[in-house]
């Protein structure tokens, strides 16, 4: 067995009012690791009724949910072959989306264990969906693009600049095999944020100068409930059953979640901030070594400030939007409207985002014209990675210092659940070092 990594938590995602939907988580060094060779891409035939056979890598509920949603998007679609390194996760996944014969998924294409997304992708797919935690994404983003498979990868992309950087090298390997990379960052294929947005790059609003993200809302322990500890668990599984805490899994959750609203920021001004200069702590959290509290100051090329926003604390007031200033007024994307001397509001019905992100993708692949996102999501998922760095250092940190310099690199000492993981230190600023 390989000891290369697919994870998933087995409540990772789950619907209802505090989940994902209903608000509206690095690389590890493959020299010397077992990677799939590469094949050619996957002859998928345009405009006609091929099945498009779909893989699911991380069975926890967002995998399951984006397999739902993959499937309403496209009737080509059938849920090929589904992936955990937990087998009763990957049991339970199958059991969920067997109640539609296009996700009925047979025992033989069901796989567990730590070479799981290998066996997935090596299934005879076309496209996989990436839904682990965040720290396992770049490796898998390559093992799939090396075969000559679609991807859809959930957001964020990395946990640190390392892993962001592999995925900035996969995209570009995307982009020469003409192969489609659509990312879990749904905004993007919003048309209410779409149509602002094209507004907003066409002067609707005059020169940007500011702005507002917010992600602040409660806990997630409702849907990433704490695993208590059981004894035959070593202290990697503990983590892994609880992914959300760790920041060497998710990022933290101003990488794992307001990345969403990063993304927008950076929609906006063209690309990433250059510096960021952040606060926070923790408060509530008596587990893991996540934070539960940012507010990071981004300035943009232009020299503009954003006001960044992400808190994680139960019974407190809630916002999750964003807002762009500009010298002619005013925009909020999520809602579709333009306030100041071009007033403008968005006229048309709001899109189903979860699964039109799948149809663009599913259509991308069958007219061969790649769409692919990767270099966008790995830039938003460096800028949340930039805030965090800022917060627990206490230190201005700068992008360009990020991406090219960082040596940070999240991953543990062996894949395998003997094995130790990174320490869950949790971060002093003043104290905590920049790496």
């Amino acid at each position: 067995m390989s000891n290369t990594p697919i994870f998933s938590s087995p409540n990772a995602g789950l619907v209802g009012a505090n989940s994902r939907r209903g608000f509206i988580g690095n690389c590890v060094a493959l020299a010397g690791l077992p990677i799939l060779a590469s094949l050619p891409v996957n002859a998928f035939a345009a405009g006609t009724d091929e099945q498009l056979k779909v893989g699911l890598i991380g069975c926890g509920g967002r995998g399951r949910d984006a397999a739902n949603d993959c499937r309403k998007a496209h009737p080509s679609v059938k849920i090929w072959a589904l992936g955990d390194v937990f087998a009763d996760v990957t049991e339970r996944a199958r059991k969920t989306l067997s109640k539609n014969e296009r996700t009925n998924v047979p025992q033989e294409r069901c796989f567990s264990g730590f070479d799981a997304f290998e066996k997935v992708i090596a299934s005879g797919v076309d496209l996989v969906i990436l839904a682990t935690p965040p720290h396992f994404r770049p490796l898998h983003m390559e093992a799939a693009i090396k075969a000559g498979v679609h991807v859809f990868a959930e957001k964020p992309v990395a946990v640190d600049p390392a892993g962001c950087r592999k995925v900035i090298a996969v995209s570009e390997l995307a982009e020469q095999k003409k192969l489609s990379i659509v990312a879990g960052t749904q905004r993007r294929h919003d048309k209410t944020y779409i149509e602002t947005l094209k507004r907003i790059k066409e002067g609707a609003i005059g020169e940007l100068v500011g702005g507002q993200a917010y992600w602040v809302g409660g806990t997630t322990d409702s849907f990433w409930p704490h695993h208590k500890r059981r004894s035959e668990w070593t202290e990697m599984e503990y983590q892994l059953r609880n992914w959300y805490a760790f920041t060497w899994l998710c990022g933290d959750h101003i990488v794992e979640q307001h990345v969403h609203n990063l993304d927008i920021l950076n929609w906006a001004f063209g690309g990433p901030p250059v510096k960021a200069f952040g606060v926070g702590g923790r408060q509530n959290r008596t587990w893991g070594n996540i934070w539960d509290h940012f507010a990071v100051e981004f300035e943009y090329a232009n020299g503009a400030r954003i006001s960044s926003y992400c808190r994680q604390t139960d019974n407190t007031s809630g916002r999750i939007n964003e807002r762009i200033l500009g010298t002619l007024g005013s925009a909020r994307p999520d809602r579709g409207i333009i306030t100041g001397k071009n007033e403008w509001k968005y006229p048309g019905n709001r899109t189903n985002a979860y699964v039109q992100e799948h149809a663009d993708l599913i259509e991308s692949i069958r007219n061969r014209t790649p769409l692919n996102e990767g270099r966008a999501l790995a830039e938003a998922t460096l800028t949340g990675i930039l805030g965090r760095f800022s917060a627990y250092t206490g230190k201005e940190v700068s992008y360009k210092w990020a991406l090219e310099a960082s040596k940070l690199d999240l991953t543990p000492s062996a894949y395998d659940f003997n094995a130790a993981p990174p320490p869950a230190d949790i971060a002093i600023p003043g104290t905590t070092k920049l790496v």
